[in-house]
C-alpha cells in the first residue's frame, strides 16, 4: 500500500510490536485521529506471536508495583513511578476491556484463556482497527529526522516518505531503533545478550540432559561479583538452563559479557535442605537400605533424579557393588558435597542465538518516565526494549511493553490536545 508523500499524521509510531500497539491503541482511544504505525518486516507483532511456545506469557501476578520492579534488572527503580500507574493488574483490566480474559498458573504467570498467543494477537490487531490505527507492514524506516516545532520526517526504504506531528520508537532489540534514536541524539547503552542459557565444563551431567529440578540454588562468581537465585534448573546437553538460570544471567548479564563469560558456577540442588538433613537421609540410608547399594537405592527419592544421583556417584568413585551398610566416611562426605556445593566452569552462553532479550539501550536518564518523551528531542517518544529496560522470565518484559506504551500514548494525546486548544 503506497501513500502520497508527506501525508500527514498526527502520531506515527515506528514499530508494530507491543509496545507500538499499546501505544498507538492508546492514543487512537483517548482521541487523537490520524495515526500510522510502520512494521519493518510482513508480520506485526511476531514476537508476541512466536512468545511462551505459542502461547504467549502476557503478564505476571505480581500486583505491587514495589515487588514487580524486582524482577527487572535494569530499570528496577526508575521504573517505580510507571508501574505505579500502569501495572500488572492494569494491564489485565485493559484486556479484559478488549474481550481477551487471562488465567494465571501457579508460579504467576498469565496466559490468553485460549492458551494460544493468536488470541492476544486478534486483540491487539482488532483494538487498533476499532480505533482507527492505520498499518502499514513491510515498511522499514531508514531515517528519521526533525523536532517538535517542525514535526518529523520519516523516510522508509521504499521511497514513501512520511510527516508527523510526534514519534513514538517501539523498535524492540532490533538495530535500526537504536540507530533512529541516535541520529536524534540520544546516547544509547551498548545492548548484550540477557537471559541465556549457561554452557558448563561439566561432563558429568551430559548423561542428564533433559532433567528438571526445582528448588536449586545458583551462586555465580564473575570476578568480584557474586550473583545468586533459586528456583527450578534444567540440565541440558551443553549444561544448564531454566527459569532460575535465565534469572541469573539477566543479573549478571553486563558482568558476564565483560568477563567474556568466563565464570564459575556453584549449584546446590538440595537447597530447601540444610545440612544436617542432608547429612541425615544419607545416614538414614544405611538403616533403610542396608544391603542394597548405592546406584540402586538413593535419599531425597522425590526430589532428586535417579540419573543426577548415579553421575554424582560416579564423580566420588562409588564402587558398583557398594552397599550403604559399607559406606565410608569419605563417600559420604563427597555425596554431601555433591549435593550441596558442586562447582563447574562456566564456558559460554548456552547456543547462538538462543537468548530471549538484550540489556541496553536508550539511557533511561534521557526520557521522562511520566510521559516516556525524549529530554533530548521533544516530540519524540520511546516504549518498550528500546529503552534500557530489561526483565526476567514471567511475563515480565511484556509487561514493561504494555506500561511504557501505554504512558506514551497518554501522554501523546493529552499534549496532542493541548497543542490544538493553544491558539
Amino acid at each position: 500500500m503506497s501513500l502520497d508523500p508527506l501525508v500527514e499524521f498526527d502520531l506515527l509510531v515506528v514499530g508494530g510490536g507491543a509496545a507500538g500497539f499499546m501505544a498507538a491503541i492508546t492514543a487512537a482511544e483517548q482521541g487523537v485521529q490520524r495515526v500510522l504505525m510502520l512494521e519493518a518486516t510482513p508480520e506485526p507483532l511476531s514476537k508476541v506471536r512466536l512468545s511462551g511456545g505459542g502461547r504467549c506469557n502476557v503478564t505476571n501476578a505480581c500486583w505491587d508495583p514495589a515487588e514487580l520492579v524486582g524482577h527487572y534488572p535494569r530499570g528496577q527503580r526508575p521504573l517505580r513511578g510507571p508501574f505505579s500507574r500502569f501495572a500488572s493488574g492494569d494491564a489485565v483490566a485493559w484486556f479484559a476491556d478488549r474481550g481477551l480474559d487471562l488465567v494465571e498458573e501457579d508460579d504467576g504467570r498469565m496466559f490468553p484463556q485460549a492458551n494460544r498467543s493468536s488470541a492476544v494477537v486478534d486483540c491487539l490487531r482488532q483494538a487498533a482497527k476499532r480505533s482507527g490505527v492505520r498499518l502499514i507492514t513491510s515498511s522499514p524506516v531508514q531515517s528519521l529526522a526533525g523536532d517538535l516545532s517542525s514535526g518529523f520526517v520519516a523516510s522508509c526504504r521504499s521511497s514513501e516518505r512520511f510527516h508527523a506531528h510526534r514519534v513514538l520508537l517501539a523498535t524492540g532489540g532490533h538495530p535500526s531503533g537504536r540507530r533512529l534514536a541516535s541520529q536524534l541524539g540520544h546516547r544509547l547503552i551498548p545492548p548484550v545478550p540477557s537471559l541465556f542459557s549457561l554452557t558448563l565444563d561439566a561432563p558429568q551431567l551430559r548423561g542428564c540432559a533433559g532433567t528438571a529440578l526445582d528448588d536449586v540454588a545458583l551462586t555465580l562468581v564473575v570476578g568480584d561479583e557474586r550473583f545468586h537465585q533459586v528456583g527450578r534448573v534444567l540440565i541440558t546437553h551443553w549444561g544448564l538452563s531454566g527459569p532460575a538460570t535465565l534469572r541469573l544471567t539477566a543479573f549478571a548479564a553486563r558482568a558476564l559479557q565483560a568477563s567474556r563469560y568466563r565464570a564459575v558456577l556453584t549449584v546446590s540442588w538440595c537447597s530447601g535442605w540444610s545440612q544436617a538433613d542432608l547429612l541425615a537421609a544419607l545416614r538414614g540410608q544405611r538403616i533403610q537400605a542396608a544391603r542394597r547399594t548405592l546406584s540402586a537405592s538413593r535419599p531425597l527419592t522425590a526430589h532428586l533424579p535417579r540419573r543426577l544421583w548415579v553421575s554424582m556417584l560416579e564423580v566420588v568413585g562409588v564402587a558398583a557393588d557398594q552397599r550403604w551398610a559399607d559406606c565410608p566416611a569419605k563417600i559420604e562426605k563427597g555425596l554431601l558435597d555433591q549435593l550441596q556445593q558442586c562447582r563447574y566452569p562456566v564456558k559460554g552462553r548456552g547456543p547462538f542465538g538462543e537468548e530471549f532479550v538484550t540489556a541496553g539501550g536508550v539511557d533511561l536518564g534521557e526520557i521522562n518516565l511520566a510521559t516516556m518523551e525524549s529530554r533530548r528531542c521533544p516530540g519524540l517518544h520511546l516504549a518498550g526494549e528500546l529503552m534500557d529496560v530489561d526483565g526476567v522470565t514471567g511475563g515480565f518484559n511484556f509487561q514493561h511493553c504494555w506500561t511504557s506504551g501505554w504512558l506514551a500514548g497518554q501522554s501523546i494525546a493529552r499534549q496532542l490536545a493541548e497543542s490544538d486548544r493553544t491558539p
